[in-house]
């Protein structure tokens, strides 16, 4: 079940996937209105759409103009539509005017209280709050309401369960749900009631999983981010004024993501573009010059921004996991899978010339090695995921430490085997999963090879100490899915992932 919805998934930009949840959420509203089953007319409903979605692309293409940077079509729509489901809707002209300055202040924000390129606020959040501390408009949260809460609800799951943020979402239902349940239940209501109430009428779940969960405006690290979900979700639940300000759901994210700004790495490092190797046919490892080093634990990843011409949906800044080790300061180096249906983004960083410059943003991830080296681990790789066990295979080796490890390398042919010389140069115990391939480079001979097929019979053969080992997977959605269950079924309970998602 969890492979089949990570492969689906897997298939569609966060911008998409959000955009189209959001659309639905639009027709699902306008069709309820016309049936007479929400508190709006179609009149209030469409000028509220069309102010919100109008006053954000106008923001947003004023500002790009301004600043001659390229807009983000899908970015655009997809504040506009949140900006529409959360303002008060409205058919007059006052009211449309609240409701068009909401949304331009949504878009401008982006650029205007941006730091190296990221936007510090959720900007549909921070229209919503200059709307209102202006006096021409407010929030409504409107979107909260019996008929429309099982999209939302759905949505929000499918959300966090694809940004990998469950953990984060359980603090925020916790700390909210608990805060506000006990008020009401103070007041009078039953437990059930209140719950009840709380899903129905309070924009819960929307706000968690359309609006926290943008990964521009969120921390790091995971400790970080439930940090920044329980500050959220008391803000919101708390329901407090600071004097004739009602600070609601929107100033809660505000403060939150002030608060998330302020815990982030947001020092940007030019990195200077020094040259590239092709690890596989389908695979390459790009090395910058940084001006700076750049602190970071192996595992982790670092976001790249770089502008571009033709950019696609999937925008100007992704996220790649370093290969080179933390005590490397004069490089640090980055390995990504090269298809000829890449996106906008990685065909500009192919083709970048000597000495280009592109800006590291931000450095965050928890998927790190146990402190504790006595610790045997098994580190399971599908193709390309196999590049942050590099960097902490090198890091290992500069460290000097004297590891248990195994490699499980799981590719579809031997000429798919990134950083074969280097893996056979450190002495790292692989197994490797490969089908039958005649004529393909051969394998070192103190490599295992174990099979065609990834099963829990053929693991462990090849690794009869799997059940006291750390399990640390990485690779798609689908190679983690089997890897899994190949594992649980032999024996091993808890698995870390690092799932590659896409962009």
């Amino acid at each position: 079940m969890t492979a089949a919805l990570d492969g689906l998934l897997g298939r569609m930009t966060m911008y998409r996937l959000t955009l189209s949840l959001l659309l639905l959420l639009t027709v699902e509203a306008l069709v309820l209105s016309l049936t007479g089953l929400l508190a709006y007319t179609p009149a209030e409903i469409g000028g509220t759409l069309v102010a919100a979605v109008g006053g954000t692309i106008i923001g947003t293409r004023l500002m790009a103009l301004i600043l001659r940077l390229r807009p983000h079509g899908d970015s655009s729509l997809i504040t506009g539509l949140i900006v529409f489901l959360i303002m008060f809707p409205s058919s007059t002209a006052a009211g449309l005017g609240g409701i068009l300055t909401a949304g331009v202040a949504a878009g401008a924000s982006k650029f205007l209280l941006a730091f190296r390129g990221r936007h510090i606020f959720n900007p549909a959040a921070t229209g919503a709050v200059v709307a209102t501390l202006l006096g021409v408009g407010a929030a409504a949260w409107w979107v909260a309401n019996a008929y429309m809460l099982p999209v939302v609800a759905i949505g929000a799951a499918l959300l966090l369960y694809r940004t990998r943020k469950l953990s984060m979402g359980a603090v925020f239902l916790v700390v909210a749900l608990g805060i506000l349940l006990v008020g009401l239940v103070q007041g009078g209501l039953t437990a059930g009631a209140g719950l009840q109430l709380v899903l129905t009428s309070y924009p819960v779940l929307f706000l968690l999983g359309f609006m926290m969960t943008e990964p521009l405006t969120l921390p790091p690290l995971r400790w970080q981010q439930c940090l920044f979900a329980a500050i959220v979700a008391a803000v919101f639940a708390l329901q407090v004024s600071i004097g004739p300000v009602f600070l609601g759901p929107e100033f809660a994210l505000v403060i939150g993501n002030a608060v998330a700004f302020l815990m982030g790495q947001r020092r940007g490092v030019r990195l200077s573009f020094a040259g590239s190797r092709q690890l596989t046919p389908t695979s390459t490892e790009l090395v910058f010059a940084p001006a700076r080093p750049v602190r970071f634990t192996a595992g982790q990843y670092m976001e790249l921004s770089m502008p571009h011409r033709g950019a696609d949906s999937r925008g100007s800044r992704r996220v790649f996991s370093i290969t080179s080790a933390p005590q490397q300061a004069d490089a640090v180096t980055f390995g990504l899978r090269t298809t000829e249906k890449g996106s906008s983004f990685k065909k500009a960083l192919l083709d970048l010339p000597e000495d280009a410059h592109v800006t590291g943003t931000l450095v965050g991830g928890d998927f790190r090695l146990p402190r504790d080296p006595s610790v045997p681990l098994l580190l399971a790789a599908g193709g390309i995921g196999v590049t942050p066990f590099i960097s902490q295979l090198r890091d290992i080796a500069e460290r000097g430490e004297d590891r248990d490890v195994v490699l499980v390398y799981v590719v579809r042919s031997t000429e798919e085997i990134a950083f074969r010389d280097e893996l056979a140069g450190l002495g790292t115990r692989v197994v490797l999963f490969v089908p039958a391939d005649d004529g393909a480079p051969a394998v070192p001979d103190t490599w295992t090879v174990a099979g065609s097929g990834l099963s829990s019979e053929e693991l462990l053969a090849a690794v009869p100490d799997l059940k006291r080992r750390r399990v640390l997977v990485s690779g798609s959605p689908a190679f983690i899915g089997d890897l899994r269950r190949v594992v649980r079924s032999a024996g091993v309970s808890r698995v870390r992932t690092d799932a590659f998602l896409g962009y």
